[in-house]
């Protein structure tokens, strides 16, 4: 059979294609969070909306300064008929003393007018100052959208890690199984055991291969979240730095509560915000008082024939004040206070929250110490139950049950363990985080 080649260059060229989309990439957790905070689409999207606080602030700012307009006008008139009030000079020689009307068919106009606001019962210098608290609330807010980010690319890592360390095991332990199968297989045609032995032994096996499918599973759709999170190449398989699972003291990682108060960007921002709030109640008082502004203009014009006046120059200082106000602006009033009393309660209770996660975070890095000791333990004793069970098994001592219960007891214990280690980094990263450290805590670089 003569093979195409051109066929097999391009099947080559796929398998190539394939194997390069699905390299395998490491990566350590700061590269991982430096990925988070910088390329995520959520990122972008919180670093916009600070942008957009900023152009907003400068926009109210330019209020503050003054308005100058000028315009011109050029306008062709029709045969207008002129009745003036005013002389237009003596008749010509020999016409009996009639006036004759001008000719008059064009028009032209030019003007300047300047405004400049002296006193506005302090509601642009309010305004400004509500427009400067927003923009440093938005700030913070970016802050603290990247502080969430970077948690939820820790979670991924670690339950990435987790997958992946399970994998290992149980295919670790799908190879005894299959083993042992074997030689069931053999022990039962040479009439060593029964029959129902070599099928628990399958049965075993085939729980521990679907085990394994559900396993790689995980590893697929885990990596794939955290793929798409740090917008890497689709087919990146990422694998995880086992360093980071390695520090199981990190650190003795106390924190006081005034430290979280004083860090948390979110909280920041809710109290820049209440800041805002009542600079508009301040702005919306305002609206009681009069407003003042320094007037100024310059007009030239031309009406053909008629009328021609240049250099006409006027200035002088414009009040105004809406009457209306006194009846209506108490409700402005008092839609300020009630947005700025909704402010200080989030405040409140959010202040509260972050105390009860704090405790929370302190206890569960604790527990997670503790509890890595215990499995420990527990992967010495599984592995020793196992031996001595086995080497009943071998003598007749013990029968099927014991040593498959024995098997699976070795692997969960393990499988424990790997888990174990991964919830102290996680636990750790959680306390850092309830506390407003966690991007700070790692070497950011910025775009």
């Amino acid at each position: 059979m003569k093979t195409n080649p051109l066929l097999l260059g391009m099947l080559l060229v796929l398998g190539f294609a394939e194997v390069a989309a699905q390299e395998k990439k490491p990566l350590t957790l700061n590269d991982a969070i430096s990925l988070a905070v910088t390329q995520s689409n959520e990122a972008g999207l919180a670093d916009t909306k600070a942008q957009t606080s900023k152009y907003e602030l400068e926009t109210v700012k330019n209020n503050r300064y003054p308005s100058l307009k000028i315009s011109g006008q050029y306008q062709r008139l029709t045969e207008a008929n002129i009745n003036s009030k005013i002389s237009m000079g003596s008749s010509e020689p020999g016409e009996g003393g009639a006036t004759s009307s001008p000719k008059v068919n064009q028009l032209i106009l030019g003007q300047a007018s300047l405004s400049m606001p002296l006193f506005s019962g302090f509601k642009l210098k309010n305004s400004v100052k509500a427009s400067e608290n927003r923009y440093q609330a938005e700030l913070l807010n970016a802050k603290n959208t990247k502080e969430q980010l970077a948690m939820n690319t820790i979670i991924l890592y670690v339950n990435l890690y987790k997958a992946q360390q399970s994998v290992k095991l149980i295919q670790e332990n799908l190879k005894s199984s299959q083993q042992r199968v074997k030689d069931f297989t053999a022990m039962e045609e040479n009439g060593l055991i029964a029959r129902n032995d070599l099928l628990k032994s399958q049965l075993q096996s085939s729980n521990v291969e679907l085990s394994l499918e559900d396993a790689k599973k995980n590893v697929t759709t885990i990596n794939y979240q955290l793929v798409n999170l740090l917008k890497l190449p689709e087919g990146t398989q990422i694998m995880p730095d086992e360093a980071v699972f390695s520090k199981l003291g990190f650190s003795e990682a106390t924190l006081n509560e005034n430290d979280a108060l004083s860090s948390r960007s979110d909280l920041g921002a809710l109290q820049w915000m209440q800041k805002a709030s009542e600079a508009n109640i301040k702005a919306a008082e305002g609206n009681y008082y009069p407003s003042v502004s320094l007037l100024g203009g310059y007009v030239a014009f031309d009406l053909k024939n008629v009328l021609e006046v240049n250099n006409a120059i006027n200035f002088g200082v414009g009040v105004s004040y809406d009457l209306s106000s006194i009846f209506k602006n108490g409700k402005d009033v008092k839609l300020a206070k009630s947005q700025a009393s909704e402010t200080k309660q989030s405040t409140d209770i959010l202040t509260d929250r972050i105390k009860v996660e704090v405790h929370d975070a302190q206890e569960n890095y604790a527990l997670s110490l503790k509890q890595y000791k215990v499995y420990q333990e527990a992967v010495t004793q599984a592995s020793e139950n196992f031996r001595i069970v086995k080497d009943k098994y071998d003598n007749g001592l013990s029968d099927t049950n014991d040593l498959l219960e024995a098997d699976v007891q070795d692997l969960q214990a393990k499988l424990n363990e790997a888990f174990s280690k991964a919830d102290i980094a996680q636990s750790y990263y959680e306390l850092l985080n309830v506390s407003g450290k966690l991007t700070d805590s790692f070497n950011i670089t910025k775009n």
